[in-house]
């Protein structure tokens, strides 16, 4: 299987719902995304995506994204915006172009700081 990815990086403020202490409390995160996709067959140029076009779809969604309060963007303001649901939320955006395309997975891993990341992969 073959994958390739990139990552990217947004500001953004989030506010938790429930148990999760000083977290239910406004705060901000440098999120890094990282994203890859995975598939078994190379195109006959060599690759297995074009990662410019990869590229370009992870920067307009991070430009969605980017100095928000996550709880206000749609998608996101209806549920409770942790790492996982950000995850989640950032997959769904990006599948739907790269369903065509021959390939077998994405995964999407966002990171809310430096050592601590929630992911969601899915089959396309």
């Amino acid at each position: 299987m073959y994958e390739i990815g990139i990552t990217a990086h947004f500001e953004a403020a989030h506010r938790l719902v429930g148990d999760f202490g000083p977290a239910t409390r406004m705060h901000g995160h440098t999120y890094r995304l990282e994203v890859a996709v995975s598939g078994a067959v190379l195109r006959p140029d060599g690759t297995l995506f074009n990662i410019t076009t990869l590229q370009e779809a992870v920067r307009d969604l991070v430009a969605e994204l980017h100095y928000r309060d996550l709880g206000e963007v749609p998608g996101l303001s209806e549920i409770n915006t942790t790492a996982e649901n950000v995850a989640r939320f950032c997959w769904e955006r990006l599948a739907s172009p790269l369903r065509a395309e021959g390939l077998a997975r994405l995964s999407v891993r966002v990171w809310e700081n430096p050592e601590a990341y929630a992911a969601y992969v899915a089959e396309l």
